[in-house]
C-alpha cells in the first residue's frame, strides 16, 4: 500500500508540475497526514523538493510548493548505431544534463568490442554526472534491430552484421541496464521530449530505417516486440538486394548510404518542379521544366543497378571518411564563383581528429536552429543542423549541396522521399496513424523531402481516404533514441519510487 501511495503522490506532482500538500491530498484522496509522510519520504530520497510558500486559494497559512527534483536522481540513455555511439544523462525533471557521441564504424565489429567502447564512453559520462551531484540509477541501451525484451538478445541487426547476440549479458554497469529497439525508443523520445502527440508513427532514418508506433500515449510493440521494421518494407520487389535477405527494401532507396550514393552518382536531371508524385519515382527525363531529353526515364531499380558495383565501395569509403567528427558544411557565400567541391574535397576540408568525442551543452533538444535558403517545394526553410551527430557529416555534405542547388543531391532526395512515401502509404493503410513524424537524418532534410513524401501518399491513398495523416518533422533528430532510452528509466522511477527508496 505504501509503494502504491508513493507512486500516486509522485505521479500527481509530476503531472501538475508543482503542487502543495493540501492539493495533493485532494487530488489523491489520501489524508493530509499520509500525504505529508509520503512527501517527506520522497524529499529524503531526492525525488521531490520544496520550492517555497504559495497560497492556493485557502485561508490560513500558505502551503509549501512541491516539485520534482532534478538535482539528485538521473537516468542513462545509451545508443549503438552503425556509425556512432551515443550517451546521455537526463535528470528526473527531464532535463538533459550531459550528451556525448563518438563516431565509430560498428559494421561487422564484434559485439564485445563495441560494448567495451560504449562502456568506456558511458563510464566517463557517469563520472561527470556524479561530480554534478547526480546518482545514475539505471540505463537503457538502444540498438538498431529487433530485441527480445525478456532475454536482451538482439535477433538480427543486419546493418551491424549481428545475429542472435546476447547483448544484455555483455553489459557491465553498476546499475541495471536493459536493451531495447532503437526505433521504439526514438518514438518514446518523441512522445516524452518532443511533440508529445498521443497517436503517431515515428520514422527514424539512419543507415537503417525503423519506425515506432505510439497509440494513445503507449508504444505498440507487436506480439513479439518486433513491430516497426519499416526499412524492410518492400518498395520494389525486383529491386536491389538488402542486408536483411530480401530485395527492394526501403533502406535501399531512402537509407543514409543509399542517399549518399545517389547524390554522388552519375548526374540525374531533375523533372519539372511542379510534377505531382504518383506511382513512379522521380526520373531523369528533363534538363529543366519542359525540356525533354533523349534518354529514357530511369526507375529506382534501374538507377540502383546502374551504380550497384561502384556503390558498395563508395558506401564503405564514405562511412570510413564519416567516422570522425566534422562541423556541418556552412552555406556558401552569396555570389561565390568557385566550382562545387567534390565529396572528397569537402570531407578533407571538414576533417578533424579521428575518433574525437563530440560534446554538446546541456540544452533543450532542438533549441538552436540554422536558417537556410528557400527551395522549390520546401516545407520549411529552417534546417536544424544540430540534429546531425558527428558520424552524419555525410548528410551535412548533402545539405550543403542542396543549398547550392546541386541537381544530383535534389534528385537523390526526391527518390528517397518517393520511396518513403510508398512505404508510408502501406503503413497508413495498415495502422491508420494520426500523424507521421520524421526523425533522424530526415529531420534536417525535411524541407527537401516533406512535400514529396506527402504528395506520394496522397497519390496512393487518395481513393481510400479524404486526407492523409500530416507529415511533420521531429525536433529531436538523431538524439531521439538515446533520450527515449533515458526516459524509460525515468518512467520506471515515477511508476515505482519505493523500489528506488529501498535500494
Amino acid at each position: 500500500m505504501r509503494a502504491r501511495n508513493l507512486a500516486l503522490v509522485l505521479g500527481a506532482v509530476g503531472a501538475r508540475g508543482s503542487v502543495t500538500r493540501a492539493a495533493l491530498a485532494e487530488m489523491t484522496g489520501l489524508t493530509k497526514t499520509t500525504v505529508s509522510k509520503l512527501v517527506g519520504d520522497l524529499i529524503e530520497g531526492g525525488l521531490v523538493v520544496e520550492t517555497g510558500a504559495v497560497r492556493d486559494g485557502e485561508r490560513g497559512r500558505p502551503g509549501v510548493e512541491i516539485r520534482i527534483s532534478g538535482q539528485h536522481v538521473a537516468a542513462l540513455g545509451l545508443e549503438i548505431n552503425v556509425d556512432y555511439l551515443a550517451v546521455c544523462v537526463v535528470d528526473l525533471a527531464r532535463t538533459v544534463r550531459l550528451r556525448r557521441t563518438q563516431a565509430v564504424d560498428n559494421r561487422a565489429a564484434p559485439p564485445v568490442d563495441v560494448i567495451a567502447q560504449l562502456g568506456d564512453l558511458a563510464a566517463a559520462v557517469v563520472d561527470e554526472a556524479v561530480e554534478k551531484g547526480l546518482r545514475v540509477v539505471g540505463g537503457v541501451l538502444a540498438v538498431p534491430g529487433p530485441v527480445d525484451m525478456t532475454s536482451g538478445v538482439v535477433h538480427n541487426a543486419p546493418n551491424l552484421g549481428w545475429r542472435d547476440v546476447p547483448l544484455a549479458s555483455l553489459l557491465r554497469f553498476p546499475f541495471p541496464v536493459r536493451v531495447e529497439n532503437e526505433a521504439n525508443l526514438a518514438a518514446l523520445g518523441e512522445l516524452w521530449f518532443g511533440s508529445g502527440l498521443p497517436d503517431f508513427l515515428h520514422v527514424s532514418g539512419e543507415i537503417g530505417i525503423g519506425a515506432g508506433l505510439v497509440v494513445r500515449g503507449r508504444l505498440f510493440r507487436g506480439a513479439h516486440g518486433f513491430a516497426g521494421e519499416l526499412g524492410h518494407v518492400v518498395v520494389s520487389p525486383a529491386g536491389p538486394p538488402c542486408r536483411c535477405g530480401g530485395r527492394g527494401c526501403l533502406e535501399q532507396y531512402a537509407g543514409q548510404d543509399a542517399l549518399l550514393t545517389a547524390a554522388r552518382a552519375a548526374p540525374f536531371r531533375r523533372a519539372a518542379l511542379n510534377r505531382r508524385a504518383a506511382d513512379t519515382p522521380p526520373t531523369s527525363g528533363y534538363v529543366s521544366a519542359g525540356t525533354p531529353q533523349k534518354d529514357a526515364a530511369e526507375t529506382p531499380v534501374a538507377a540502383q543497378e546502374k551504380t550497384a558495383d561502384s556503390s558498395r565501395a563508395t558506401q564503405a569509403g564514405a562511412m570510413q571518411a564519416g567516422a570522425t567528427h566534422r562541423r556541418p558544411a556552412e552555406t556558401p557565400v552569396a555570389g561565390q564563383k568557385d566550382a562545387p567541391e567534390t565529396p572528397e574535397a569537402a570531407q578533407e576540408k571538414m576533417a578533424e581528429t579521428p575518433g574525437a568525442i563530440h560534446k554538446r551543452p546541456a540544452e533543450t533538444p532542438g533549441a538552436a536552429q540554422e536558417k537556410a535558403a528557400e527551395t522549390p517545394g520546401a516545407v520549411s526553410a529552417t534546417i536544424p543542423l544540430e540534429m546531425l551527430l558527428p558520424a552524419q557529416q555525410g548528410v551535412s555534405w548533402v545539405l550543403s549541396r542542396l543549398r547550392e542547388g546541386d541537381e544530383k543531391a535534389r534528385a537523390a532526395c526526391e527518390r528517397a522521399a518517393w520511396a518513403l512515401g510508398v512505404a508510408l502509404s502501406s503503413a497508413v493503410n495498415l495502422v491508420d496513424p494520426d500523424a507521421i513524424v520524421l526523425g533522424g537524418i530526415y529531420a534536417p532534410l525535411f524541407p527537401w523531402i516533406g512535400h514529396m513524401v506527402t504528395d506520394t501518399m496522397k497519390a496512393r491513398l487518395g481513393q481510400m481516404r479524404g486526407a492523409v495523416p500530416p507529415v511533420v518533422v521531429s525536433r529531436l533528430g538523431a538524439e531521439a533514441a538515446a533520450l527515449g532510452a533515458a526516459g524509460q528509466v525515468i518512467e520506471q522511477v515515477m511508476a515505482d519510487p519505493a523500489a528506488l527508496l529501498h535500494s
